[in-house]
């Protein structure tokens, strides 16, 4: 495990052809956020390219991870992905099987297993370089072809102890990123309760939340801390939704040492 520890903020991607609102994503997180994930189809719903949209967080000095999901593609369409992104530059990727669709049927040919490898395979041709991939992972074991990852992003989880157990018993020796997400509000948590089951949301943190939204900010930022204070990640994926700026705000408030010294260079591994 690095010493410096990571925080990846997932930004919203555009559902409509203009990305101003990614760049305000981008610009008001940079100081806080080591890297950014971009969303692929968040929740079922078509949106910009992830690709392009690493692209930009590129071209405006941060670093970007596009997210790939296997439920939209055929293996021609992966490639024709992989191809855009060498040309874009863009060399880091989360692979995942994909949100439910809001209607219809699982679209793709590919898993993430197999677009792992194509990937792979692809990054050794002439004008490719290695990409660096990372899979998500539930709170329970690891499969061995996901060890094989070049890092692993757990599932979210609102309670410290239980993140500590996983990372003990996964004993994964690559990076790894526990999930964390804001709690804007209490509608929020009954919707992820009826579509994540796996999710179990404090019946406390909801009532905070419903009394004051603000608290979903607070009890995410606190769990950013103890997490770094673990030393048993290597960081955080850190999804903000609609509280962006106020998370921003939270983490560079002084003794909020999460992200304290700025974003970390990109060293390709």
């Amino acid at each position: 495990m690095g010493t410096d520890f990571e925080i990846v903020c997932e930004i919203e991607p555009p559902t409509r052809p203009d990305i101003r609102h990614v760049r305000h994503q981008i610009g008001v997180l940079a100081p806080v956020a080591h890297a950014f994930l971009i969303p692929d189809n968040h929740l079922g719903r078509a949106s910009v390219s992830s690709i392009a949209v690493a692209h930009e967080v590129t071209a405006m000095g941060g670093r970007g991870i596009a997210c790939l999901n296997s439920r939209d593609r055929n293996l021609l369409g992966f490639q024709r992905d992989m191809l855009t992104a060498a040309a874009y530059g863009v060399d880091e990727f989360l692979f995942v099987h994909g949100d439910k669709p809001t209607a219809g049927e699982r679209a793709g040919e590919l898993t993430v297993r197999t677009m792992i490898a194509e990937a792979r395979a692809m990054g050794e041709r002439p004008g490719f370089t290695r990409p660096r991939i990372g899979v998500a992972a539930g709170l329970r074991r690891v499969p061995a072809w996901k060890r094989e990852a070049d890092f692993v992003i757990a599932q979210m989880c609102f309670d410290v102890a239980t993140l500590l157990r996983w990372r003990d018993l996964a004993a994964l020796d690559r990076p790894v990123y526990a999930g964390v997400l804001v709690l804007a509000s209490a509608g929020m948590a009954r919707r992820l309760s009826q579509t994540i089951p796996d999710i179990d949301i404090p019946a406390a943190l909801v009532e905070r939340v419903e009394a004051d939204p603000r608290s979903g900010v607070a009890a995410a930022c606190e769990q950013v801390e103890a997490l770094r204070d673990s030393g048993a990640f290597d960081g955080v994926h850190l999804v903000t939704v609609s509280r962006y700026r106020e998370v921003a705000l939270t983490l560079r408030r002084p003794g909020s040492r999460p992200g304290a010294d700025g974003p970390a260079p990109h060293s390709p591994g």
